[in-house]
């Protein structure tokens, strides 16, 4: 017998629809981003700074940086379970790349907010 129970665990669909998502956040900003850069005469310092000034675009970008560092997450946690058997050594791979994902998103906020 088949039975439902709830759990936290990640299942494929859960893992599925999240990187569809993340891959569209991230899509939508790499083609805002090259919109920027083919409409604008010329890309100056001052320019720069406003584009990333305005709340919309630090909010588009920290959205962008946290689908990024998902769309990570679940790709090498699919990636290591295929390849890497050991249970411990994947788990410790697994952490320390989760560690640098997580950095990532921390020095992008730091950046983007000190703008």
């Amino acid at each position: 017998m088949v039975t439902n129970q709830a759990s936290i665990k990640r299942n494929g669909i859960q893992d599925w629809v999240s990187l569809r998502a993340t891959a569209l956040i991230i899509a939508l900003y790499s083609f805002y981003i090259a919109f920027v850069f083919f409409t604008a005469p010329t890309l100056t310092y001052s320019i720069w700074q406003g584009i990333f000034a305005s709340l919309f675009m630090k909010v588009f970008t920290f959205a962008a940086l946290v689908s990024i560092m998902l769309h990570v997450r679940i790709g090498l946690w699919q990636v290591l379970t295929d390849y890497v058997k050991p249970a411990g050594l994947r788990a410790g791979i697994q952490y320390v790349l989760n560690l640098i994902a997580f950095a990532y998103v921390a020095v992008g906020l730091f950046v983007l907010w000190g703008v």
